[in-house]
């Protein structure tokens, strides 16, 4: 079943048509079933009350989808930020984009840094909204992706939420004076510690999974950098608890809750977490997140590692080098735990960061690098979601490009 891209522009610009958003408010839209007032459900030991009639049903679906929702066909997809979903021109573009290549998926900012993109009936969740204009009838655009059979999957920031620390001043990172700590950019972030914090992103889960999203997908699951130049961070409620190690007991809380209606839970880190041995100064650390989430995402941007990385002089100009080593290390590490399958989808470089500029010659390259690793799927990074210049690299069909057995690291030249 196909809904009109005429029926999504109409019921889009109606909704615009309703309310205009200004510089301090933000346009209301409509959102799913509410979840019962919090007062209502007891917590359980970790103070996380559990979803409360949470269903994935009633949205347009098919086998293919439902394939990509489960995970046994991979996903190739696009990074959809939030003002590309208030414009019908820019969505009738990318599903466009989607309907005419392998593209089958899109990556939505439902939470940013800045808040919400959508308005919540959940008092708890709609207190942190933000001032951001947000998307209008956002349910009717998910439910649009899912008849094009394009899995939709909820971009959900975490603990870089400048907005829920201002809201929630007691739930904040600390300096060692009980003040607020604040990054190299003057922003306070949520402390990764908190319950309290877990359980207002977990509904934010929940709200995307009544609306139609097929996938949880956490951003920013991480600490802050804790740049010399800024005073030492402070966690209450840590109570002894390692960074992996609250990490990945946020992310398996998670799962285990969408898991119960078919909806799968997976996680952005950072490229180097592949590769390095230990946990990042951020928290992450590769063995101890996969093993508690779906799909992990590396960041493996070739533009974002040093010169010389894994000897290569200029990662930025060797896409295919770096982003090879980096996702067959995760493979490696992933089946030394007995771990199989699609679990690994980079986000690759739709981008350009100094020379060379990133094309679709750029984007081939990263794409056979991940194929020749051992997996199929792949999402890109454009952050405004303009994708025509890589429309070429883009095959008009999904097939699948994966080796088996996958390139071995040591077929890849490094001089």
């Amino acid at each position: 079943m196909k809904i009109s891209l005429l029926f999504l522009i109409v019921l889009l610009s109606a909704a615009a048509c309703s309310g205009s958003p200004d510089a301090k408010g933000a346009q209301q839209v409509s959102s799913a079933a509410a979840l019962p007032n919090a007062s209502s459900t007891p917590a359980t030991a970790n103070g996380v009350r559990p979803a409360q009639a949470l269903s994935a049903d009633g949205h347009p679906t098919s086998p293919r989808l439902d394939s990509l929702i489960k995970g046994t066909a991979p996903v190739r997809g696009l990074y959809v930020f939030r003002f590309a979903t208030h414009s019908p021109k820019r969505m009738k573009r990318l599903i466009d984009l989607a309907d005419s290549t392998e593209i089958n998926a899109f990556v939505i900012d439902l939470k940013d840094e800045f808040g919400l993109n959508y308005t919540s009936s959940d008092p708890m969740v709609e207190k942190n909204g933000g001032v951001q204009s947000k998307a209008s009838k956002l349910g009717v655009l998910i439910d649009t992706l899912r008849a094009h059979d394009i899995l939709p999957i909820a971009r959900i920031v975490v603990f870089k939420d400048s907005v829920a620390s201002r809201n929630n001043p007691k739930h904040t990172i600390r300096k060692q004076d009980g003040s607020a700590w604040r990054d190299i950019k003057g922003l306070t972030w949520v402390n990764p510690y908190a319950t309290a914090i877990w359980e207002y992103n977990f509904r934010v889960g929940d709200d995307a999974i009544r609306m139609g999203f097929g996938e949880i997908q956490f951003d920013y699951i991480r600490f802050p950098e804790p740049y010399k130049s800024l005073p030492p961070q402070v966690f209450p409620e840590s109570e002894g608890r390692t960074k992996p190690q609250v990490l990945a007991d946020f992310l398996s809380t998670a799962r285990a809750r969408y898991a119960k209606v078919g909806v799968r839970t997976t996680a952005d880190v950072f490229g180097l977490v592949t590769t390095v041995g230990g946990a990042l100064e951020v928290g992450q650390a590769w063995e101890p997140l996969t093993k508690v989430v779906d799909v992990m995402l590396p960041m493996v941007y070739p533009s974002h590692y040093p010169r010389g990385s894994f000897q290569i002089p200029k990662p930025n100009a060797d896409p295919y080098k770096v982003i090879h080593i980096a996702i067959s290390r995760a493979r490696e590490r992933d089946e030394k735990l007995g771990i199989k399958g699609e679990h690994v989808r980079p986000w690759l470089q739709a981008f350009s960061i100094g020379t060379p500029k990133y094309g679709p010659k750029e984007l081939e390259e990263q794409k056979r690098a991940v194929y020749d690793a051992g997996y199929d799927g792949w999402v890109l990074w454009e952050p405004g979601s303009r994708y025509d210049a890589f429309r070429p690299a883009l095959e008009k069909t999904l097939v699948s490009r994966k080796k088996s057995p996958p390139v071995p690291r040591s077929a890849v030249r490094l001089d």
